[in-house]
């Protein structure tokens, strides 16, 4: 996993939703946070890249994040967000429903999880509860392997 922001026993996240479920990443990953661009689709490319877009003359592919963690897929609207994501050498946009806040947490407040959670654990590095609801702390290693392939 890219390491979020630490200070002392603290990780810095941007915390997003996904369908009805709240997820989370290192503010070290995020480049930056954009509207709703559409995509150029590719030909043969896997589900759940939606295509491509010009960011100031990078070519940067679109993940649906809703698709690639086993939901189903997302009709972007204006009202959707990218996240710009950077790990290695590699950049890619994180199609999500609507980008929430930035949190702090230490690292106890991360719990594991469970083996039941099957394929899930390859995408969360861990599941934060705060403020009466569960945030799930993305795994960007595990989540877009083909960025780490090529770094």
């Amino acid at each position: 996993m890219n390491e979020p922001v630490r200070s002392s026993s603290a990780y810095e996240f941007i915390s997003f939703s996904v369908g009805n479920q709240d997820f989370c990443i290192g503010t070290t990953s995020v480049r930056e946070i954009r509207g709703w661009t559409p995509a150029m689709a590719l030909p043969h490319a896997p589900e759940h890249v939606i295509g491509v877009v010009n960011l100031r003359g990078l070519v940067l592919p679109i993940v649906d994040l809703s698709v690639r963690l086993g939901f189903q897929a997302t009709t972007p609207t204006s009202r959707h967000a990218i996240i710009v994501v950077e790990t290695g050498r590699q950049v890619v946009g994180l199609l999500v429903d609507a980008v929430s806040d930035i949190f702090t947490v230490d690292d106890q407040q991360i719990q594991p999880v469970s083996n039941i959670a099957g394929n899930a654990r390859n995408c969360l590095h861990g599941v934060i509860a705060m403020e009466g609801r569960l945030v799930g702390a993305i795994d960007m290693a595990n989540l877009l392997p083909f960025m780490n392939m090529a770094a």
